[in-house]
């Protein structure tokens, strides 16, 4: 089994689909506590209200907007766009297939509202696409792409000036980091040390801002031939430095996981440890590595602290597990102090909880809950005042 974000997903599934384990309506609902902030709850016209369907945000750009995912009924996806008044708008890529398990997923989206994703088509394979803020698509693949199910083209990042960055798989179902520069030049790469076997090899973090700053500086993670993970830094001009957390368990499965990557250079992701307990932590710009735990995370297998996502401040935002496996929500201030809140709703069996997945420069979460009836609902929680 592989570890990824936090859930166990086989070596044969795609790279990061299906990470995410409601009465479908357009209402809103609001929360307001000192712990909490407050915290708005939404859900997606047409969004499925069976376990594991549901609304999946991935992230909030400075303007309020968020972009993301919505599974319908017949687990299909879509892609959708929120606006600060509540607003959706919901699209599909051309050519996106609409059977279970196919559609358009979205990943990322930069500060002009630019969106980037990928869709899968009626044959099970992945393509890359950008959406300008007018909605006009751009369909691409990257270069040595494979063309059987299961394979293709993931974009996962894209930066303010349009430069995209993502995975592709291989005939071989060998995975590699790609980046799309905005007049569509692609530069393929591999991290030194990655495995080259099916389900290893290089591929680049998501995330809002996700894997790729403003000059093209790349984060990212690779498994290596022993099936452990390693971070990495790759620099514009290409030399790479690897990213290790000191604690982080070398044995199968086990490792370092890159997240993200702010405008000054600051890392942030978690780490498996030798007993596959999740830890936070921040690399400085100076290459200065520091861990964190979330005050209740759990220690036992697959529970602990798992970091989203890093704002321009050095913010950062993820859920913990506790004891009995719940997610919890946390925001780790730039001082190191961590606070940790639930939205009003959250399921509190093992699985279920809440997952923040990005947070803008002015401190508003977004993310998902899982309820008790194991259904994903969208929330935003606005900065304490």
């Amino acid at each position: 089994m592989r570890v990824i974000k936090g859930f166990k997903l086989n070596s044969a599934s795609r790279m990061r689909e299906m990470l995410c384990l409601a009465v479908c309506m357009l209402g809103l609902g609001v929360s307001a506590t000192a712990q909490n902030g407050q915290i708005i709850t939404f859900d997606l016209p047409g969004a499925g209200t069976e376990a594991g369907q549901g609304t999946f945000p991935q992230g909030i750009i400075p303007d309020g907007v968020i972009a993301g995912y919505y599974q319908d009924a017949g687990n299909a996806f879509h892609g959708f766009l929120r606006t600060p008044d509540g607003k959706f708008t919901t699209f599909e890529a051309p050519g996106a297939a609409t059977g279970p398990g196919l559609g358009t997923i979205v990943w990322g989206m930069n500060q002009r509202g630019t969106v980037t994703g990928y869709y899968l088509d009626s044959s099970d394979v992945s393509h890359g696409f950008v959406r300008a803020a007018d909605g006009k698509f751009l369909k691409f693949d990257a270069p040595g792409a494979g063309v059987d199910a299961g394979q293709g083209t993931h974009p996962e990042s894209i930066n303010p000036a349009g430069a995209v960055v993502g995975a592709y798989i291989d005939a071989a179902n060998v995975y590699h980091a790609f980046l799309r520069a905005p007049e569509g030049r692609f530069t393929t790469f591999e991290a030194p040390g990655a495995g080259a076997d099916a389900g290893e090899d290089t591929w680049t973090a998501s995330g809002f801002p996700g894997g790729i700053d403003l000059g093209r500086a790349i984060t990212g993670t690779y498994i290596d031939g022993n099936n452990v993970w390693h971070g990495y830094l790759r620099a514009p001009a290409g030399g790479f430095t690897t990213v290790d957390a000191a604690g982080a368990g070398t044995g199968d499965g086990q490792g370092t996981f890159t997240c993200g990557i702010n405008p000054a250079g600051a890392i942030e992701g978690s780490y498996l440890d030798a007993d596959n307990v999740y830890h936070g932590y921040l690399r400085a710009p100076d290459g200065t590595i520091t861990t964190f735990d979330a005050p209740g995370a759990g220690t036992g297998a697959f529970q602990g602290t798992y970091a989203s996502n890093i704002n321009p401040a050095g913010a950062i935002t993820g859920n913990y597990w506790d004891v009995n496996s719940v997610a919890h929500g946390f925001l780790r201030d730039p001082d190191g102090e961590i606070k940790e809140f639930d939205v009003p709703g959250a399921g509190t069996g093992s699985g279920q909880g809440t997952i923040p997945y990005g947070n803008n420069p002015a401190g508003a979460i977004t993310g998902w809950y899982v309820d008790a009836n194991n259904v994903s609902h969208g929330f935003l929680r606005l900065p304490t005042r």
